[in-house]
């Protein structure tokens, strides 16, 4: 992994926890201090997360977290549950011996019990073993953004971590266990049953702002 990598993946898990928070700036000098990296592979990271809609630089004033607010949420979702249909698809028709022995074992260690940060972590894997079984580059570099920003409203969301990681662990169980099969039209519906959870939560997340007086955000 260059350093460049390092960066973008330090940033991106900071900014998906919640931990970088929505609304916040921050300097490059702040970032390089985080990541204890230097000012290229600072850079070159900034210049990949404002692309995938994870930050938005401002030249002169600094590096904005933007806002993660319902309504980008369901228009994320939108595009992200279309694009899913297909990577699923394409993964129970393309996923090599390799893919298939990896994402057995990811079915499997999703019975186990996780605490939520490591189950954080079992999310981003799961979600790279789909994108690599479909083989599709354009794919691949669609859906990654997509699903880092799904991650990051959920994450940052959650209220009960038991409840919702075990919803969540099974249908992302679902999935793999279709590809495994190569059976699309299971791995499709199990693809929407996710898709459909994630809908149902960022409404729920809002709705219970509204009744503890946080209004719409």
């Amino acid at each position: 992994m260059t350093q460049s990598e390092l960066a973008f993946n330090t940033l991106q898990r900071l900014i998906e926890e919640g931990r970088l928070k929505p609304g916040s700036m921050i300097s490059e000098r702040g970032l390089m201090a985080i990541t204890g990296l230097g000012r290229t592979p600072v850079r070159e990271a900034i210049q990949r997360l404002e692309r995938n809609y994870m930050v938005r630089v401002h030249p002169s004033k600094g590096i904005e977290i933007p806002a993660n607010s319902v309504e980008d949420q369901l228009s994320r979702l939108e595009v992200r549950r279309a694009m899913e249909v297909l990577a699923v698809g394409l993964a129970c028709k393309r996923a090599t011996a390799k893919d298939l022995e990896l994402i057995e074992a990811m079915a499997t260690a999703l019975k186990a019990d996780f605490s939520f940060s490591d189950y954080a972590e079992t999310v981003r894997q799961t979600h790279k073993l789909i994108i690599d079984s479909a083989h599709n580059p354009y794919l691949e570099a669609l859906m990654k953004p997509l699903q880092a920003l799904s991650r990051r409203f959920w994450m940052t969301h959650v209220r009960d971590e038991n409840a919702e990681v075990l919803r969540g662990k099974t249908l992302h169980r679902e999935i793999l266990l279709a590809i495994a099969e190569r059976n699309v039209r299971r791995a499709e519906a199990a693809s929407l049953a996710l898709n459909d959870y994630l809908v149902e939560f960022a409404l729920r997340t809002v709705n219970e702002n509204v009744r503890t007086g946080g209004g719409w955000f």
